[in-house]
């Protein structure tokens, strides 16, 4: 009954015909998309109408078809001015992000999926706001939508079970539960309908290639769903908090101080013990900040009476938290100094991050064209480009051991002894730090170069340390190939 009553309110508020097809120049109207969920045929539309009205700023493709052949959207939203390359695609591209110095770095990317299931359309509408809400800024040229896609990209999935939405279903058409068909814990929990295995369904399939190939180091991952006012973050296994609950603990008090009061909770004890998640895969697997985000508690409608943006205008606030500071959300190591004598490097080390790591070391090249670095501890280089690299050493490498490896909270400090007495050192060196970006065993590994502003070799080493110009050109391309080699492992 409640479902008819919604249908015939909303259709008092619509002049035209709800299946856009028949008006093929455009998407739905302003007035309707405030009241009206998307179909398939309409979130094409407007998909599309974005694509072709601001390629400065959106790409629009298909990552796959959905298991009635239905196209899978997925939108990149970043400021693609001198080039259309992506974070992941630095290797074989110019797309970096400039820094205050002149150098260039990588941008921070967030990725935002909705619709796993098809009836909460709440949750799709609010991937659907925020995509609109950059896209517009952008277009209007407000400041603070500017500086976020000059710095950021956003990549947004916002209708993952396009199937499900058109039969108004939580189900794709075979009658699975998506988000139970991840590959993290599948089926290991009491659940209904999580498929024949892992990745079964062509829809998770499709999320999680793009998750591993396009997206591999994502710095913030949001999952849209309609169900209960809440946010959840890992795990929904277990009850325990996650590695990483500094992080999750300074979000939840910052937006409940002063954005929203929305409960921010563990999974397992915010709503019940849910197995084969997005949002568990995305941070047990991938290493991402995780967080699945429900709405309210409204499902088994085709639209709303108050104004979509009013509706969610609290989300769209929390929303546009997390992407505005999604640089904090991981340790952030700068090393105020790096003091060197008789063989012994004195680090001190401060965390800028909202993470914490606790697997965090130097490495040492000899020059600027070395292809061979010194771990603390070692009696012999290794190799970039042989077959021994550093993957191959975090299994009997002690991070934890004096002289070795060293941890450093979130947003705090430490000062640290590494064992460099078997190492060449000399003016000609260059230092790299090395860290997990959080703590999670999954999460991103890090190589940063250390400037010799905050370097100094004390008597008894020789030499001068030399500029950083073409020294670091060399250098970064060694830890490029550290890093490279080290995700082929990790696949």
């Amino acid at each position: 009954m409640r479902r008819w009553l919604t249908v015939l309110v909303l259709s008092s508020l619509m002049f035209t015909s709800i299946s856009p097809v028949a008006t093929a120049q455009i998407g739905q109207p302003d007035i309707i998309q405030e009241h009206w969920y998307h179909s398939y045929a309409t979130l094409t539309l407007d998909l599309n109408e974005w694509a072709e009205d601001h390629p400065d700023v959106v790409k629009l493709f298909s990552i796959g078809l959905t298991e009635l052949g239905r196209e899978i959207w997925m939108l990149q939203i970043s400021d693609w001015e001198g080039g259309a390359c992506l974070s992941s695609e630095l290797d074989e591209c110019e797309h970096f992000k400039e820094t205050g110095e002149g150098e260039l770095e990588r941008k921070e990317v967030v990725y935002i999926d909705g619709g796993h299931h098809g009836n909460e359309h709440l949750g799709t509408e609010l991937a659907f706001l925020v995509a609109e809400y950059y896209i517009e800024g952008w277009s209007n040229g407000e400041q603070d939508v500017l500086d976020v896609l000059a710095t950021t990209e956003l990549h947004i999935l916002i209708m993952l079970n396009a199937d499900g939405n058109d039969f108004d279903t939580r189900w794709n058409v075979n009658q699975v539960d998506l988000n139970r068909n991840y590959d993290h814990y599948w089926n290991t929990c009491d659940s209904t309908q999580p498929g024949t295995s892992a990745f079964s369904e062509s829809e998770t399939l499709a999320n999680s290639i793009y998750m591993n190939e396009v997206v591999p180091h994502a710095d913030l991952y949001i999952t849209m769903h309609t169900g209960v006012w809440i946010m959840l973050y890992p795990w929904g296994k277990w009850p325990e908090q996650p590695s990483d609950w500094e992080m999750y603990h300074h979000i939840r008090d910052e937006v409940n101080s002063n954005i929203s009061e929305i409960p921010i909770r563990n999974a397992n004890q915010g709503l019940y013990p849910n197995c084969g998640t997005s949002r568990d895969y995305g941070y047990g697997v991938m290493g991402y900040p995780t967080f699945t985000f429900e709405t309210d508690d409204e499902q088994f409608l085709l639209g709303t009476v108050e104004a979509l943006s009013d509706r969610l205008g609290e989300e769209l606030d929390v929303m546009h938290y997390l992407i505005e500071n999604v640089w904090y959300w991981r340790a952030r190591l700068v090393v105020e100094s790096l003091e060197v004598e008789d063989g012994k490097v004195h680090l001190s080390v401060s965390n800028l991050g909202h993470s914490s790591t606790s697997n965090a070391t130097l490495l040492y090249f000899e020059s600027g064209d070395s292809t061979e670095f010194w771990l603390p501890g070692s009696d012999e280089p290794m190799e970039v480009t042989g077959t021994m690299d550093i993957q191959d050493r975090r299994s009997d490498f002690n991070f934890s051991a004096p002289g070795y490896g060293f941890a450093v909270n979130a947003t705090n400090s430490t000062s640290t002894t590494l064992d460099f007495t078997d190492a060449p050192i000399s003016g000609e060196g260059v230092w790299a730090l090395y860290y997990q970006k959080r703590v999670i065993d999954s999460s991103m590994w890090t190589e940063e170069l250390i400037g010799e502003s905050v370097t100094e070799i004390k008597a008894g080493n020789s030499g001068i340390l030399p500029g950083p110009t073409m020294v670091l050109v060399f250098v970064a391309f060694a830890l490029a190939a550290i890093n490279r080699r080290n995700d082929e492992k990790d696949e």
